[in-house]
């Protein structure tokens, strides 16, 4: 049944994206607001009524709501409803928007519909930037701004308000399914727009294999209350939502902060679909290094896979002037590359910050290049000092190369524990791990449930297994120059064949045979260049 529905919803998304291409909007920055929004309005109008009739069965519609006096209604929103969905008047739920659609400027009314419950929810639903304003939960006249063709509003708008109507099926048939579910919906949703200015996958997406490790490594007690889970590069909110689901969404608030506008929407649009609309007003659209709005706030678990390599020599000086820029970035700034400041190592600041962030008993994984793990000197050798002299390694796992799909950077995560009273850390070369697939032109390496289990397991067991996971203390970390690669910790193995004394002399002879033959082949080589240097010589 779950599979049924999965289809349904995706055939909405592209019923939507062909209305869109039907009126020019196919590849278009727009497109993605209007399939993205749409999208939303019918989820939060269904989810409104669901949870209305959850409490009162008999308020089936919005006739039903209408009848009901004022402050009947701002009782149910403020003390039943609370932050569960956003809270809608009768007149912006989608049965009564498609009433309308036979009124002259519908486009306009469509608009207004959405801008009214933008105002109304500004409070909890709105995006905070890290200048003090706020992104309201739609863009404000949506369907006439995205389109510069007047004639069309009206029937992009029709058009779209009797597909959400009419789709063959309603969200309350589906709100019970887990993250699983609406995890692949919105990948599915957002496939074709999370991507940055070039066409290229954007960095920040993680693929859910690395996700889910990195949950299932991090959370380990059930009984977790009240938690502060943060992504101070959050992007769409891959690894926010999948910790978010082990730990459960009424245990914990997300804080996040990411420096693009898009990626700050579509996370909140993860948030809504995911049950965490309480935790909407902490995220940042912003500069989490120069303008971090969450410093004060000390996390508990904190996911990221920051962006490795960029240009922000406009802004490095800046850092060292922030407050407790010492203590925040104790192993410094990464210097600008002159020839190629593009290649600047911002992930170190993000590591650092990160450090900085956790609670006294605050966990991270953070998703690094694997050179970070094995550089002899720098910035990255006194971050994983200081990490050893903190006490805070729990382990590192190596992951295969293409793990991420869009880059050749090979790439292992960390894992934090400021409360890692255990000697032993579990050091584990996953490389050799999962099998290679296509993804569109390029190639990824794919982990099975089974690997990623054996990865998790491996971790929490502290298991040592020959070529693939080792446990060493932190003294034996020291003694390797702080590196923290499996590999230099596995035993190399020497094998020995016994054999005769007439075996050994034949071996002998045949290995003076072949060296006489190489040095006969590079006499006649040396010739051969002499000669062809003298005939050059003379021409």
């Amino acid at each position: 049944m779950t599979s049924d529905y999965n289809a349904k919803v995706k055939q909405l998304v592209d019923d939507i994206k062909n209305i869109c291409n039907h009126n020019g909007l196919g590849g278009d920055a727009n497109e993605y607001k209007i399939v993205t929004q749409s999208f939303l309005y019918k989820f939060i109008s269904d989810k409104f009524l669901y949870e209305i009739q959850k409490i009162h069965p008999d308020l089936k519609e919005y006739k039903d709501l209408e009848a009901l006096s004022d402050s009947e209604y701002n009782r149910i929103l403020q003390f039943e409803i609370g932050t569960k969905t956003a809270h809608l008047k009768p007149k912006h739920l989608l049965p009564f928007l498609f009433s309308q659609q036979d009124k002259d400027d519908f486009a306009k009314t469509f608009d207004e519909t959405l801008n009214d419950i933008s105002i109304l929810n500004n409070d909890i639903f709105s995006v905070h930037t890290d200048g003090n304003s706020e992104i309201r939960l739609f863009e404000e006249s949506l369907i006439q701004s995205s389109i510069s063709d007047r004639s069309k509003h009206n029937t992009v708008a029709k058009s779209i308000v009797n597909k959400l109507t009419n789709s063959i099926f309603h969200f309350n048939e589906i709100f019970n399914e887990g993250f699983d579910f609406f995890s692949t919906i919105f990948e599915y949703m957002i496939k074709d727009y999370n991507k940055d200015w070039w066409g290229k996958y954007a960095e920040y997406y993680t693929p859910h294999s690395v996700a889910k490790v990195m949950a299932e490594i991090l959370v380990e007690d059930d009984n977790i209350i009240d938690a502060k889970v943060y992504d101070p590069a959050a992007g769409s909110g891959t690894l926010l939502m999948n910790i978010a689901s082990k730990i459960g969404a009424s245990k914990c608030s997300i804080y996040s902060q990411d420096i693009s506008q898009k990626s700050s929407n579509l996370l909140r649009l993860n948030l809504i679909l995911n049950n965490l609309s309480h935790s909407i007003s902490n995220i940042i659209q912003g500069n989490s290094i120069t303008h971090n709005k969450h410093i004060t706030t000390k996390m508990d678990f904190i996911v990221s896979n920051p962006p490795f390599k960029m240009d922000f020599s406009d802004w490095k000086d800046e850092v060292a002037s922030l407050p407790n820029a010492n203590e925040r970035f104790f192993a410094w700034v990464p210097n600008i590359t002159p020839k190629s400041p593009e290649k600047m190592a911002i992930y170190l600041l993000f590591i650092q910050q990160i450090m900085y962030s956790l609670s006294s008993k605050g966990k991270a994984a953070i998703v690094v290049p694997t050179g970070f793990i094995t550089a002899q000197s720098g910035i990255e050798k006194k971050i994983r000092e200081q990490m050893i002299e903190k006490k805070m390694l729990k382990g590192v796992v190596s992951m295969p190369s293409n793990i991420f799909a869009t880059t050749g950077t090979n790439v292992s995560v960390i894992f934090l524990d400021k409360q890692h009273n255990d000697a032993n850390i579990v050091l584990m070369d996953a490389s050799k791990l999962g099998t290679t697939a296509k993804d569109g032109k390029n190639q990824k390496t794919v982990l099975s449930p089974e690997e990623e289990q054996q990865i998790i397991d491996i971790f929490h067991n502290k298991k040592a297994i020959e070529n693939l996971s080792v446990i060493v203390t932190r003294d034996k970390i020291i003694a390797k120059n702080h590196s923290f690669s499996a590999g230099q910790y596995f035993d190399i193995k020497i094998e020995y064949t016994d054999i005769t004394p007439e075996e050994f002399i034949q071996k002998m002879q045949n290995y003076e045979n072949t060296l006489t033959d190489y040095f006969k082949e590079s006499r006649v080589l040396e010739e051969k260049i002499f000669s062809n240097l003298k005939s050059l010589k003379y021409e």
